[in-house]
């Protein structure tokens, strides 16, 4: 008689976890990723910050373990268990409240500057992943995998590696640009070796990289998309770990999210003003003058372009500013949501300001509202220079909104272009252009403005991307394939 396989132990450690605290994928990711796992047979512990909003949320917390101080810098602190948070996943919260007791961005003051203990901060939140994973005989809860994300947790294989740990690890990046980078100096305080501060080691460029730190020296590295993976590999995108990607590139695999299909469903979404289908697409029209009508814009049949996003240089958000009064002169009307840089904010509020009736801005984010552009604008653009994967353009897909995105990361691995041949073929389901360029970007929206005159062929193209299925069950059994050749019998 076979023996039934125990399920695999995951500790999966994020500095976010959506709804309660979230900057951007990284906080969709944890909150998604886990209970696909544990469906696909896992059984997963989610380790986040306890910070104010976990704190409020979870306000019935009971302590887990508390674990002595581990270093100069990194003190006493305890893992709170708040409970299953969906079947087969238990949320702990790290409580220190020294270190993440404050108002306001997991990383920034108020004033938009990065809080001046991040490296003592994140440091900690390492070491107790790593402690964690390599205690869990004794806390009662053994740890299979280590599953980090980004640089706020990457320095845990760090851990693993100089303090002797044997749990296999797994660092997953999401955002390739942010490298955790601090000096020298805190290697020290944070419990490390100063014999890792090495170019094979935690050394990047004479300062300490816990990103660098954590793809150096974990089991396997993953990606957010299969473009993705290949792109950093490359000087334009690696961001100056190119050459140590390309060296470990037999350990590099990309693997694409997925996005909340039940959140994210037309046909049942509570936040927009009439549900849809792939079959009853002409109820989508009302989503557009409700849209319209909350934002104080113009009645009428102009086609709608929604952009909800960071608003940032990645995001392409400058080619928009720019070239937001020719998107006006081709007879369209504009709908903005998101924050970032202050400049940008300040520019597209005064393109709100030109345009009274055409354009509305939002500073800010409101789940609500990005639920509603959603649904209500008729063309999505997404002008990402890179984009490690993007949620937007599958939630676009998914209610029936082409986007519109440059060729790059997870745009280009889930955007079909609509060419004469793939509207031929059926296969295409949005728009997307190459070049980087204010000029590329209103090219390709004047392509799908022609298309968009044509009632036949644009509700073909919404019906094909709304066919596309991106739940996260194809991504659950892909990092469970990858786990299992992490484990012992496997190696």
């Amino acid at each position: 008689m076979k023996k039934k396989r125990q399920p695999i132990h995951v500790l999966f450690a994020s500095a976010e976890i959506a709804p309660w605290v979230k900057t951007g994928g990284l906080g969709d990711v944890a909150a998604a990723l886990p209970p696909a796992l544990a469906q696909a047979g896992c059984k997963v512990r989610v380790l986040v910050p306890r910070y104010p909003a976990m704190a409020e949320a979870f306000p019935n917390a009971r302590e887990f373990v508390r674990i002595p101080g581990l270093a100069v810098r990194l003190p006493e602190s305890r893992v709170l268990d708040a409970g299953e948070i969906a079947p087969g996943v238990t949320l702990w919260l790290l409580d220190c409240p020294s270190r993440f007791e404050r108002a306001g961005n997991p990383y920034v003051d108020s004033d938009g500057k990065e809080w001046h203990d991040n490296v003592w901060r994140f440091g900690l939140l390492s070491r107790i992943a790593s402690w964690l994973a390599e205690n869990g005989k004794d806390t009662g809860w053994p740890v299979d995998v280590l599953h980090c994300n980004d640089w706020h947790t990457a320095l845990a294989p760090a851990y693993q590696h100089y303090l002797g740990g044997d749990t296999p690890s797994v660092v997953t990046v999401h955002n390739l640009a942010f490298h955790g980078q601090f000096p020298e100096s805190a290697i020290g305080d944070l419990g490390l070796p100063r014999r890792g501060f090495r170019f094979d080691g935690i050394e990047f460029h004479g300062k300490l990289s816990f990103l660098k730190a954590g793809l150096q020296l974990c089991d396997r590295i993953t990606t957010v998309s299969p473009t993705y993976a290949a792109e950093i590999q490359t000087t334009d995108y690696g961001c100056g770990l190119d050459g140590l990607l390309r060296y470990r590139k037999a350990r590099l695999q990309g693997i694409l999210n997925g996005i909340d299909e039940n959140q994210w469903n037309p046909a049942t979404d509570p936040l927009i003003e009439a549900c849809y289908d792939a079959d009853s697409l002409d109820k989508k029209a009302a989503n557009t003058v409700a849209l319209r009508r909350e934002l104080g814009l113009d009645p009428g049949t102009s086609p709608l372009l929604g952009v909800v996003s960071r608003m940032g240089h990645q995001k392409g958000s400058d080619l928009l500013v720019e070239e937001g009064d020719a998107l006006v002169a081709m007879g369209a009307q504009v709908v903005v949501l998101g924050s970032g840089e202050k400049p940008l904010e300040a520019a597209f509020e005064a393109f709100a300001t030109r345009h009274p009736g055409r354009v509305s801005v939002t500073v800010g984010y409101n789940e609500r509202l990005a639920h509603r552009i959603e649904a209500g604008a008729d063309i999505f653009l997404m002008p990402s220079r890179f984009e490690p994967c993007g949620l937007n353009q599958m939630y676009s897909l998914r209610y029936g909104t082409p986007p519109i995105v440059r060729r790059t990361g997870g745009l280009a691995d889930t955007v079909v272009d609509a060419t004469a041949e793939t509207l031929k073929d059926g296969s295409a389901t949005g728009f997307a252009f190459d070049y980087a360029s204010g000029e590329a970007l209103l090219a390709c929206v004047r392509r799908a403005l022609d298309l968009h005159r044509d009632p036949l062929h644009w509700r073909q193209l919404q019906r094909a991307g709304m066919q596309r299925h991106f739940g996260w069950e194809l991504a659950a059994r892909q990092y469970l394939a990858l786990y299992e050749s992490l484990l012992p019998a496997a190696r």
